[in-house]
């Protein structure tokens, strides 16, 4: 066996041999690492991409810049954390519990020349640390959304902003503001003091 398989080999003894349940968040630093890597459970929702009009939207509305951490929760092919970093400085985190998003989402950053302002975890983010974020995006149905408000008030500092595409939050959160991005709408909150 040559050494070069020797660590493909041992990523895939882990994920055989560690539990997932001890296995809350994997930095996929490779495209090797994140397949290697199985889901820790059935994702939520399917991987539909956010339009590149509605991430600026959703960039804007946040007034994201350079001194920003953006989390994009449910990440897909990460474009979010990547046009955060690319377009205005910022660093982002990209969190989803699907390897082959996450190994999607790694090689996008490569090409895009960011992989120094953005990372990309495989967990699932509802008990993956947020709290050093400033910025959350979101593109999650509204049972997810209400399902992860408690974390969202808990973990994240006050006056961090909070965006979402298409899908509000329960009615006990208003949103600060509602935007219709070519008939796709943008919701936007900052959490309170």
């Amino acid at each position: 066996m040559s050494v070069r398989r020797i660590p493909l080999l041992v990523a895939a003894l882990a994920t055989v041999l560690v539990p997932t349940h001890l296995v809350t968040g994997v930095s996929a630093a490779s495209p090797q690492a994140a397949a290697a890597q199985a889901p820790a459970r059935t994702p939520d929702v399917i991987f539909v991409p956010t339009p590149d009009e509605v991430v600026e939207a959703m960039l804007k509305v946040a007034k994201v810049g350079s001194y920003d951490v953006v989390y994009d929760l449910g990440c897909g092919d990460g474009r979010i954390v990547i046009a955060a970093a690319q377009k205005l400085g910022a660093r982002g985190v990209g969190i989803d519990i699907d390897p082959e998003r996450i190994q999607e989402a790694t090689a996008n950053a490569a090409r895009a020349g960011v992989n120094d302002r953005v990372k990309f975890l495989q967990a699932d983010l509802f008990t993956s640390d947020i709290s050093e974020a400033t910025v959350v995006t979101l593109y999650l149905l509204p049972s997810l959304n209400e399902k992860l408000m408690p974390k969202l008030m808990k973990e994240l500092k006050p006056g961090t902003r909070v965006v979402s595409h298409a899908f509000g939050m329960p009615e006990s959160w208003k949103p600060e503001q509602k935007l219709d991005v070519n008939g796709r709408t943008v919701y936007f909150w900052t959490i309170p003091r």
